[in-house]
This record gives structure tokens, sequence and C-alpha cells, in this order.
């Protein structure tokens, strides 16, 4: 292999993060690395993401293109890949995570706490939805689509007097500290699994040299297992983007702890499971085994507490 062909979406984000992950991998085998842009579904359609059939909209184009041998790898953004295995294929690197919170994206300043009564804040994610409903359901919510620009310009133009976005996306756009007016914390407000993380997806089998030593330059062991512990909850719960999800991750002081919180559509109601573990060591098979434990534990009391009971969870016990 001469040439690592990296796959993505075409849009200035997935640009972005994906020339972040060519260039790393340039770095590590000082050979040729050439990004392939791919255009999916979901990049083109203006229907909500629920409607679309959920988070594999953005996956499955590339994923195709990748058995098709159209490119080595593809990079994905983790929260929109579906937790059910794809044959053929598997997550070769995890690379470090960015910043998992969400932020809104105000103008005159405001925060969540200060928007006005009445306000239009808007999302695609029926997570945020659930969110904002639950913590300020005086607010108007908006649902739109389209790229970050798209989407911050509706509060450029006074459309909407707010947007919830992601953290990670923004930073790699160089636009977080020019748009966001409230970063909203992990203990209140938590994320989509996997969010601010990236999946650097190859097909099954030994991959080449080049490859191999490339994707162990970029797997980044803890959040592999961080990013693997949220996910399984999701998995657990056969759940997709259409169940408004929020889990946290983290590995601190030889612990890692999980916390998880599966809201109602309409914010009214919540259960929350907090667990943790002590992996044996610091190796990757241990933190993926205590990744996959707290994510059972937590998976068990959500359902035992009734989460398919007011959120879309295919699951009923």
């Amino acid at each position: 292999m001469s040439v690592i062909r990296v796959g993505t979406r075409g849009s200035a984000l997935a640009m972005a993060q994906t020339t972040a992950v060519a260039n790393r991998i340039q770095a590590a085998i000082g050979g040729d690395v050439e990004i392939i842009p791919i255009t999916t579904h979901g990049d083109v359609s203006r229907e909500s993401l629920s409607s679309l059939g959920g988070t594999g909209v953005f996956a499955s184009a590339l994923r195709e293109a990748l058995l098709n041998d159209e490119c080595d790898v593809v990079v994905h953004s983790f929260k929109d890949l579906p937790t059910d295995p794809y044959a053929g294929l598997a997550i070769g690197a995890t690379p470090k995570r960015a910043d998992a919170r969400d932020v809104l994206c105000a103008r005159d300043g405001f925060t969540l706490a200060t928007l006005p009564e009445g306000a239009k804040v808007g999302t695609g994610s029926p997570r945020r939805v659930a969110q904002l409903r639950e913590m300020r359901p005086d607010l108007e919510v908006v649902d739109i689509r389209g790229n970050v620009g798209t989407r911050l310009a509706l509060v450029t133009d006074e459309t909407l007097h707010a947007v919830v976005l992601a953290a990670a996306g923004l930073g790699r756009l160089g636009l977080l500290e020019n748009v966001a007016t409230d970063y909203l914390e992990l203990s209140d407000w938590p994320t989509a699994p996997g969010q601010g993380a990236l999946a650097i997806e190859v097909r099954e089998g030994k991959p080449d040299r080049l490859l191999t030593k490339a994707l162990a330059v970029l797997n980044h062991a803890t959040t592999q297992a961080t990013v693997t512990a949220e996910r399984h909850v999701l998995a657990r719960l056969e759940a997709g983007c259409a169940a408004p999800i929020g889990a946290t991750a983290v590995i601190d002081d030889g612990l890692l702890f999980l916390t998880a919180t599966v809201y109602s559509p309409d914010g009214t109601r919540r259960i929350t499971a907090s667990h943790a573990a002590t992996p044996e060591s610091h190796s990757t098979a241990d933190l993926q085994d205590a990744a996959l434990d707290v994510a059972e534990r937590a998976a068990r009391e959500l359902l035992a507490g009734g989460a398919a009971e007011f959120a879309p969870l295919s699951v009923t016990s």
C-alpha cells in the first residue's frame, strides 16, 4: 500500500476532522495519504434525522465505499455510527476525544438560563429537545437540519434566538470561541454516547503494515474504553437516534465511571443510572472489560426502573 486513502463525508466539519486524522496518519507512516470525499443521503436530505432512519444515514455510503475498496479507512463521528456490527468492517482506531459537551450558540450573548421566555431554540436531536423541555419548558423548540454553518445562520439572521451544537464540531471548525455563549456541563446535560470522539473504520482482516502502524498511533485507549461504555448502554437499550439518551463515561483515579440518563421525549420524565468499575490494568483488554461491565449494570438499572415505559426503546425488560 503506497497511498492510504481516507474516506469521509464532504461537509466542512467532516473534512476538517478527516484532514486532522489524515495528517496524523501521514506523520506516522511518512507516506502519502489521499482524502476521498463521499456524499451520503443524510448530507443532501432536509428531512428530520429520525425520519431519515437515524444515525446510520450518515454512515452507510462511507461503509459501502470502504467495502468496495474505494478507500482504505473511513472517518466517522462516533455519535453518528450505529451500534450494530457491520459485516466485513471493524473499528480500527479511536483517536483521543475532543470536548464532549454541548454548547448554546445564542444571539445577544444569552445563556440557557437567561434566554427570554418563549425564545426559539433550534436542534435536530430528540435528546436535546427533551433536555431543553425539561430545563426550560417555556422555550419554543424548533426542529432544524443542515450543516453547522446553516444552523448558525438561523441565529445570525434572527430566525432563532439560539441553537444547540456540539462543542467538538465547533472546535474542529475553529468557531467555538466565537459563537458559543453557554457551555452545558455534562453533569447536568449529558450528551450523546460517543459525542466528541471519532471512529476510524477499516475492512476486517489483517491490515497492511503501514495501515497497522497508523492505526496504532491513532488509537487512544482511554477514549476507546469510555466510548465503548457509553455506546454499549445504547446497544443494550436497543435505542437509536429517536431515543433521548445521554451518557458520560470518564476514567479518573483508576476507576471507570459511567452515568447514563433516559428522557421522555417531552422532557417530563427521566431516569439516571451511575456505576463504576476498577479495570485490572490499563491494558486495552482490561479497560474494555470494565467498560462493558459498567454499561451492562447501568442498562439493567435503567430498564428495571422503567425507562422503556416512557422512552422509545425497542426492549421491554
